[in-house]
């Protein structure tokens, strides 16, 4: 990833206010809810919204991403909840995470470049035990259409940054699927998901 994106991200996350508030992803909310505790990985975690929720939850969690503005604030919102969370800041292949490290892997709104998000999930996904679930929320293709009539609901503006069902079943093909859907959803996240979009969801269990 090169420097622009970096620096992208840390510009959004360096204001007082959090860019996508500090409540968790509903859809995140509703999938942890049903799953017994354990260890759990927050891809490209951004300000701590949704592993300080799973922290409270009682999970052990691990996130990273590659702002180091976001890790401060993640960490500020993980003290106000009296909770801890383990954060790196860098890119996958720098990270130090194990073969079957993870219970859960949650990939909320997790937009990596084009170029290298098939293959980030395809590392991601040897650090899930057998039996682990992956749950996953992001845009699809489709959410240009929303993005046109209103840009305040967020998203990448390049379709081959977003998602289709495709991509989801190439990238995790060894999974019993729970879920796996495109549904149009209305978003109120903090400053910069406001609207109506279009997502694909997703909850497998790795086989």
């Amino acid at each position: 990833m090169n420097n622009t994106w970096t620096d992208r991200w840390n510009d959004r996350y360096s204001s007082e206010e959090f860019a996508y508030g500090e409540e968790p992803n509903k859809y995140l909310k509703e999938q942890l809810e049903k799953l017994k505790t354990g260890n759990i990985l927050f891809p490209a975690e951004g300000e701590g919204r949704n592993a300080v929720f799973a922290a409270r939850l009682g999970w052990k969690v691990s996130a990273f991403d590659i702002s180091a503005e976001g890790k401060n604030k993640a960490l500020k919102l993980a003290k106000t909840n009296n909770v801890e969370i383990d954060y790196q800041v860098g890119e996958l292949e720098t990270l130090n995470y194990q073969t079957e490290q993870f219970d859960a892997i949650a990939l909320i709104y997790a937009h990596f470049p084009a170029d290298i998000k098939s293959s980030i999930h395809k590392t991601l996904e040897t650090y899930l035990r057998k039996d682990g679930v992956i749950i996953f929320e992001a845009f699809s293709k489709k959410h240009l259409e929303y993005l046109a009539v209103n840009d305040k609901v967020g998203g990448p503006k390049d379709i081959e940054s977003l998602f289709s069902i495709e991509e989801l079943q190439s990238d995790f093909p060894n999974y019993e699927i729970i879920e796996l859907e495109e549904k149009e959803i209305e978003l109120n996240e903090g400053l910069f998901h406001n609207g109506k979009g279009s997502v694909i969801r997703f909850v497998g269990k790795k086989k």
